[in-house]
């Protein structure tokens, strides 16, 4: 289904700039529509990344990355091609991959100059580093030496990091949720969180990033159905929470001083409910697009998020680009392309 008939069929709710009722609206408004709050508002781009389906087919869009030239390298767990490569107008430079049946998380690093990608499998239960062009220099495996796991079914990871010492952190987002930090060499150097309701333990540990805005790096992790952002230090210590209700939380997206999040569900955590958190950077959410307008009362606590305009179904990824502009990436949202969102 091609995403202007997605949106057409879709059910639509307010703008949500500013509104908190629910009402109608057609379809065809949503080409001029402007979602955001403050000075975070954009328009929807309905075509960017458009392919034809019959050659460059996609499943779920997972997760998207930027290199330094300015490419984008969208990952999908459709085997045709797991890697799909844009430039930021949205036309295709280059497609790879066919070995990845279970990707789901995509990080990107800078090593001395050169980028490579790690690419999180559910279903190889590994992440995989790779050139920009899909060629695999190291595979990080089950991780049996950890004696956290009894079978390689029990360690589902969702995503990666890369420290500046190249250290590598693992979030076993689907499985135990364990997060595994090892050595550039693949050394298993510690694991810390684990499955539980205390502060330092997780429920879906879904996606995780290093943090270098206040100099001294940590660890931003996000505990996906706890509607909570977690920050570590990089022994894994647990440092502090801040709490997003009604906001399923995917990976955390750091671009100058913001957080950007996909937010797959809202509410109450029902089917279609996605939008986009942007933090600022005190981590106070400032602009939700697709969402209603953040609102926090005199004690500070932010009041309950849920969608206002049905732009999105289940946004699982974001990635910012230079300008601004966000691409959003979609699971279970019928095989559709990325959405840009223009920075106006």
């Amino acid at each position: 289904m091609k995403r202007n008939e997605f949106l057409a069929t879709a059910g639509l709710g307010t703008l949500g700039l500013g509104l908190s009722g629910w009402g109608t609206l057609p379809a065809f408004a949503l080409k001029d529509a402007v979602i955001g709050h403050g000075s975070h508002q954009y328009k929807i781009d309905l075509n960017w990344g458009a392919l034809n389906p019959n050659f460059y087919p996609v499943n779920d869009c997972h997760e998207m990355v930027q290199d330094k030239k300015g490419l984008l390298y969208l990952l999908t767990n459709h085997t045709a091609n797991n890697v799909l490569v844009y430039n930021t107008s949205g036309s295709l430079v280059n497609s790879w991959g066919n070995e990845y049946p279970g990707a789901h998380g995509l990080s990107i690093h800078d090593e001395n100059g050169i980028e490579y990608l790690y690419i999180s499998d559910n279903n190889r239960h590994e992440v995989i580093k790779t050139t920009l062009d899909g060629r695999v220099v190291q595979v990080f495996p089950f991780p049996i030496e950890s004696e956290k796991y009894q079978d390689p079914s029990q360690y589902i990871p969702t995503e990666t990091c890369v420290a500046p010492n190249g250290d590598v952190y693992v979030t076993d987002g689907y499985g135990a949720q364990y997060i595994l930090h090892y050595n550039s060499k693949g050394t298993l150097l510690n694991v810390f969180g684990g499955k539980g309701t205390q502060k330092h333990q997780f429920l879906n540990a879904h996606g995780i990033c290093i943090d270098q805005r206040s100099g001294t790096p940590s660890l931003l992790i996000t505990e996906r159905q706890g509607n909570e952002l977690k920050r570590f230090d990089l022994n894994g210590n647990y440092m502090s929470s801040t709490h997003l209700p009604g906001a399923y939380i995917c990976r955390p997206v750091i671009h100058e001083k913001e957080v950007y999040l996909a937010t797959i569900w809202s509410g109450n955590g029902g089917e279609n409910s996605g939008f986009i958190s942007i933090l600022d950077h005190n981590n106070k959410l400032v602009s939700a697009p697709g969402g209603i307008t953040p609102v926090y009362n005199k004690a500070g606590e932010l009041q309950k998020m849920r969608q206002g305009l049905k732009v999105f179904k289940h946004p699982h990824d974001v990635c910012i680009d230079k300008d601004h502009n966000i691409y959003v990436t979609q699971w279970n949202a019928g095989k559709t392309y990325p959405i840009k969102l223009i920075r106006i």
